[in-house]
């Protein structure tokens, strides 16, 4: 990823939190021919190694797992993200761009068809996402049916080797023009348009 040194994000803690919170994103790998990729949930563990794993499975049926085993991969985390009208700095000698905030994480992707570790990256992708619900599910792994699910897929740990973070949110232009750039945002409403004003907002009050 290009990062300028204005846009660079090097704090790992910063970095984890951000991909903890956006944790829906895309594993990169490589055939050898042709590149491949799969949209998936994960889960980040802090816990082990320099920088922490990543955690999921995926369907058997995906090849990609089996190009990927033993490879290093890349992990893409995306945030929110917005176009910025150059109309919004109200001043002269301007162009349109795209604020946004991503995550790459690289590491040496390990598939595994384990029962135990199926069940551990299943209980605890479930939990993560289950646990805000007014009555959690539950995975139940003693059922057959539980048992044959599992069977279709494989789970996987990345054992992450670098990180790189990069925060564009307009940090090239001048307060006063950012400032401006925010505002409009919250003038626009929408998810995407206020979670971006609000990281203008933080960057500018640090």
């Amino acid at each position: 990823m290009y990062v300028p040194k204005h846009y660079a994000v090097t704090d790992q803690g910063k970095m984890l939190d951000f991909m903890k919170k956006n944790s829906f994103g895309i594993l990169f790998s490589h055939t050898g021919a042709e590149p491949m990729a799969s949209h998936l949930p994960f889960i980040i563990d802090e816990s082990v190694d320099e920088y922490g794993r990543i955690i999921g499975h995926m369907a058997k049926a995906n090849p990609q797992w089996g190009y990927a085993d033993g490879q290093q991969v890349m992990v893409v985390f995306h945030g929110p993200h917005t176009y910025v009208s150059p109309t919004w700095y109200q001043e002269d000698k301007v162009v349109p761009t795209w604020n946004y905030v991503a995550v790459h994480a690289n590491g040496i992707f390990k598939a595994s068809e384990n029962p135990a570790g199926l069940e551990e990256a299943v209980e605890r992708l479930t939990h993560q996402h289950e646990a805000g619900q007014p009555q959690p599910w539950q995975p139940d792994f003693s059922t057959d049916y539980t048992k044959e699910m599992l069977k279709h897929i494989v789970a996987f740990e990345i054992e992450i080797t670098s990180l790189q973070g990069k925060w564009k949110i307009n940090q090239n232009h001048p307060e006063r023009r950012r400032r401006r750039v925010a505002e409009r945002l919250k003038e626009l409403s929408g998810d995407m348009n206020l979670q971006v004003a609000e990281l203008i907002d933080a960057d500018l009050n640090a």
